[in-house]
């Protein structure tokens, strides 16, 4: 396959140059790009040589690929990296991926190539498909696919995951006829509760506060020392009655629930799960936000440490977690249920500012595996600004 250029957009795509090595190695020190991306770590300059002069030209000479540099069209500078991989010409599809030089984000850049190469692929190529993989986490990665124009349609676990990440990916797929014209906003605007949702995503957790009485509570991500007080809390007898948690409650229980529940949500942006810590940071409760179908909707959890219980701790942390969904999610209401029954949580729930809206009948699964009727409220973002 003969290299091309092309110009779209203030663009300039052309095939790698011997002289773009220096700026590769030096893009590729960005913590970022080695976190989310397979390419070696450390990134040596022998890499950036290498993959300029010989796999890049390679790729183009066997028609396995079609590697980019990205470029201002108007001053030369590279500004990232986009191309087609693993071109497979049995099914007319193939695999974009892409970078964006730490120097040139902010601009639009990569979705603008993106789209510029899908264009070329479908047109030129007369490719029937194209596919965008990530690891499940990167979520800027994902808002950049959304605005080319794929559809996210799931999960599947990765060939080639980064070192040290996870093996779960997004994938998406992208038809002829779907990709936004030049200068079009498209999907996952700036202002789109996508954007704001991987705005929010794409960074670590963040710690938040509140206020029982005299004693300053924390919010924060679960951590390793928590998980013994985590498993003391899901052996107490009101715990397991009112909870469907596992019966005996084990350490790898605490651990499981940490990685593949909590972390694993929080990189899904499907929720935020915290331990709420008392003043001499210690474990007194756990928190948590989860996002359902509804994209303004979300529910609260929560359960208390026995020697923690009546200090007010929970109300306070649940009203800070809801007010934070309100302000930085955008939601607009949150729901909380409980088996009829659980007094305790509701009061809780009610001191926190949710008002009792009454019972759904077989709402929640109970511990024998049957279904109980649930006490339900909620709380409303207009409830804020009362």
């Amino acid at each position: 396959m003969e290299p091309v250029e092309i110009i779209e957009d203030g663009l300039l795509l052309r095939p790698w140059q011997a002289a773009d090595a220096d700026a590769v190695h030096r893009a590729c020190q960005d913590p970022d790009i080695q976190r989310w991306t397979t390419v070696p770590r450390p990134y040596l300059p022998e890499h950036a040589h290498g993959f300029v002069t010989d796999r890049a030209p390679t790729a183009w000479a066997e028609g396995t690929g079609a590697p980019f540099a990205v470029c201002d069209a108007d001053t030369g500078e590279l500004l990232g990296s986009c191309g087609l991989v693993s071109i497979d010409r049995a099914l007319d599809s193939a695999e974009i991926g892409y970078w964006t030089a730490p120097w040139a984000r902010g601009r639009g850049v990569t979705v603008r190539a993106t789209r510029a190469v899908a264009r070329w692929a479908f047109d030129a190529l007369k490719l029937r498909r194209l596919v965008w993989q990530a690891e499940v986490g990167n979520h800027y990665s994902r808002l950049v696919a959304l605005r080319a124009g794929f559809q996210v349609s799931g999960e599947l676990r990765l060939a080639h995951p980064a070192e040290g990440g996870r093996t779960a990916g997004w994938i998406g797929s992208l038809l002829p006829g779907e990709v936004p014209a030049p200068g079009e906003p498209g999907p996952a605007g700036p202002d789109t509760l996508d954007a704001r949702r991987a705005a929010v995503f794409g960074r670590p957790q963040p710690v938040l506060f509140a206020t029982a009485g005299d004693t300053e509570l924390r919010l924060r991500p679960m951590e390793e020392r928590d998980l013994d007080a985590i498993v003391e809390t899901c052996r107490d007898p009101d715990t397991v009655r009112w909870t469907t948690v596992p019966h005996p409650y084990r350490r790898e229980h605490a651990e499981g629930f940490r990685r593949d529940v909590a972390e694993a949500a929080w990189a899904r942006g499907t929720g935020a799960y915290y331990a709420v810590a008392d003043a001499d940071d210690r474990y007194v409760a756990s928190v948590d936000l989860r996002l359902g179908p509804d994209p303004l909707g979300g529910n609260v959890g929560f359960m208390t440490a026995p020697h923690a219980r009546g200090r007010g701790y929970l109300p306070a942390a649940v009203a800070a977690l809801a007010a934070w969904g309100f302000t930085t999610l955008g939601l607009a209401r949150i729901e909380w249920l409980a088996l009829v029954g659980n007094t305790a949580s509701r009061r809780a729930a009610e001191k926190a500012g949710f008002s009792f809206e009454g019972t759904a009948r077989s709402r929640l699964t109970t511990r024998d595996g049957g279904r109980g009727d649930a006490w339900v409220a909620a709380l409303v973002a207009e409830d804020l600004v009362r």
